[in-house]
C-alpha cells in the first residue's frame, strides 16, 4: 500500500518534471524559428500543462480504465475551475480581457456540454460511450479552437511575458526527448499505482481519478496560475485555466477515445453538471461587482464549493 503511494507520488513528480522539460525545450525550439511569444504561450505552454492529463489518459484508455479517463478529465477541469481559480483569485483578483469573457469562457462551456451530449449519444440511443467518431468530432473542434488562437495572436497587441531561456541545440533536443520519456514513464506509474491503491482501499477508479490523479496532473496549471497571480499577470492566470479546460476535452478526451472508445458511467453526470454550472457561474461573475473581474469573495466561493464537493465524494466511498 505505502509502496504504491510512494511510487504514485514519484510518478507524478516525473510526469510534472517531464512536462516542464518538454515545454522548455519546445519553447526554445519555437523561439529559434522566430515563433512569437504569444503563440508559444497559447500553444506550447498550454499544451505542456495539459500533457500530464493526455499521457495518463492515453495509457488508461489503452488498458480500458474508462473511469480513470473520465475521472481525470472531469476532476482536472473541476479542480482548474474551482480549486486553482479559487486559490489564484484569492491571491490577486483576476481581471480578464473581453475575449476571455465573451469567447473563451463560452468555448469552455461548449466543451463541457459537448462532452455530456456525446456521452449520451445526443439522446438518440441508450448507448453511453464516447466513440472514435465522437473523438474525431472533438478533434475537429480542437482544430477550430487552434485557428481561433492563431487569429487572436495576430490581432492581440498586448506585450507578452513568456520567458524562453537560450539553449544549445543539444540541450534543446535533450530536454524534448527526456521530457517525453518522463511523461511516458511517469504516466504509466501514475495509472498503474492509482489502480493498485483503488483496489487496496476498495475505492472506485472514479474517485482515485477524480482526486489523486486529477489534482496531481493539474499541478502544472496550479503552479503556472499561482506564479502569474503573484506577478499580477491576470490574463495568463485566467487564460491558463480556461485554455486547459478546453484542451482537456477537445484534445485529451478526443485522443483518449481514438485510442479506445470510452464507456461512459452515468455516475459522472453529477460531475459534468457541476462543471457546466461552475462555468456559467464564472461567466456570470464577470458581470457581478466590478465587470470582467473575479473578485476575492467570488474566488472564496469557488474554493469552498470544491472543498465541499470533494469531501462529499470521498465520504460516499468510506
Amino acid at each position: 500500500m505505502w509502496l504504491s503511494i510512494l511510487l504514485l507520488s514519484l510518478g507524478l513528480l516525473i510526469l510534472i518534471k517531464g512536462a516542464d522539460w518538454l515545454v522548455a525545450g519546445a519553447s526554445a525550439l519555437a523561439k529559434k524559428f522566430h515563433v512569437s511569444d504569444l503563440v508559444i504561450g497559447l500553444t506550447i505552454v498550454a499544451f505542456g500543462t495539459s500533457a500530464p492529463e493526455l499521457v495518463v489518459n492515453v495509457i488508461a484508455s489503452s488498458h480500458d480504465f474508462n473511469d480513470i479517463v473520465l475521472g481525470n478529465i472531469l476532476g482536472s477541469n473541476i479542480a482548474n475551475l474551482f480549486l486553482i481559480l479559487g486559490i489564484t483569485g484569492i491571491i490577486y483578483p483576476l481581471v480578464v480581457q473581453s475575449s476571455t469573457t465573451w469567447r473563451e469562457i463560452p468555448l469552455s462551456l461548449l466543451a463541457a456540454v459537448m462532452l455530456y451530449l456525446l456521452a449520451h449519444n445526443f439522446f438518440i440511443s441508450d448507448n453511453l460511450v464516447i466513440s472514435r467518431i465522437d473523438g474525431l468530432l472533438l478533434l475537429f473542434l480542437f482544430g477550430g479552437f487552434m485557428v481561433y488562437v492563431f487569429r487572436l495572436s495576430k490581432s492581440d497587441q498586448t506585450p507578452n511575458e513568456v520567458v524562453v531561456s537560450e539553449m544549445t541545440p543539444f540541450r534543446m533536443y535533450a530536454f524534448i526527448i527526456i521530457g517525453l520519456a518522463g511523461l511516458i514513464l511517469g504516466g504509466r506509474m501514475v495509472v498503474d499505482h492509482a489502480v493498485n491503491i483503488a483496489t487496496l482501499l476498495g475505492w472506485s477508479e472514479k474517485i482515485i481519478g477524480f482526486t489523486i490523479v486529477a489534482i496531481g496532473t493539474s499541478l502544472p496549471e496550479l503552479a503556472t496560475s499561482v506564479v502569474a497571480a503573484i506577478r499580477k499577470n491576470t490574463n495568463i492566470a485566467m487564460g491558463n485555466i480556461i485554455g486547459s479546460n478546453i484542451f482537456n476535452i477537445f484534445l485529451v478526451l478526443a485522443v483518449s477515445s481514438l485510442v479506445s472508445p470510452v464507456d461512459y458511467n452515468p455516475v459522472f453526470n453529477t460531475d459534468v453538471f457541476l462543471l457546466i454550472i461552475g462555468t456559467i457561474l464564472l461567466f456570470v461573475a464577470m458581470f457581478i461587482g466590478e465587470k470582467k473581474k473575479l473578485d476575492r469573495w467570488e474566488a472564496i466561493i469557488l474554493l469552498m464549493i470544491y472543498i465541499g464537493y470533494t469531501a462529499w465524494l470521498v465520504s460516499k466511498e468510506l
